[in-house]
């Protein structure tokens, strides 16, 4: 069976982090994907897919993303149902967030916008709560746009 979901769009709200009762990360949120066609006649039509991240995926989106941002997700989706205080039963289907990327679009050189982007000034080092992996996160000018595409086998 196969369930991969793989998603690129803008975060449709200001992030918030929060901890579980036993201290982990989770970010939930949500990304508007534009649809790929447009009919004749009609305005372009806009899907908003919610997302979840755990542990250090969730902390890096938080320090390198925002509302606004461009984000490119892969993941799996879920759903799952709960019942609200009055007894409602209501069922969610999300994204759960494997793998995070940028997506080239870039940094924002002014605060005249709605939106401002920052990233941590200096390098850190995340060690997964899971497995032996770390993640090295460093500030967002140590990545550079590759153009040429000169020496790639396809």
């Amino acid at each position: 069976m196969l369930n991969r979901v793989i998603l690129m769009g803008r975060i449709t709200h200001d992030l918030e982090l929060k901890q579980t009762q036993s201290g982990v990360s989770v970010l939930s949120f949500s990304i508007a994907v534009d649809r790929g066609y447009v009919r004749q006649g009609e305005e372009r039509q806009t899907d908003f897919i919610n997302c979840v991240a755990w542990r250090q995926r969730a902390e890096f989106i938080n320090n390198y993303f925002a509302k606004g941002r461009m984000i490119a997700i892969e993941g799996s989706l879920q759903t799952r149902t709960y019942d609200d205080k009055n007894g409602v039963k209501h069922y969610v289907s999300e994204v759960v967030v494997d793998n995070v990327s940028f997506t080239g679009e870039p940094k924002q050189q002014s605060t005249t916008t709605s939106s401002t982007f920052s990233t941590p000034a200096q390098n850190t080092s995340v060690n997964s709560d899971s497995s032996n992996e770390s993640i090295a996160i460093g500030d967002i000018d140590d990545f550079e746009v590759v153009i040429s595409d000169d020496g790639v086998p396809f």
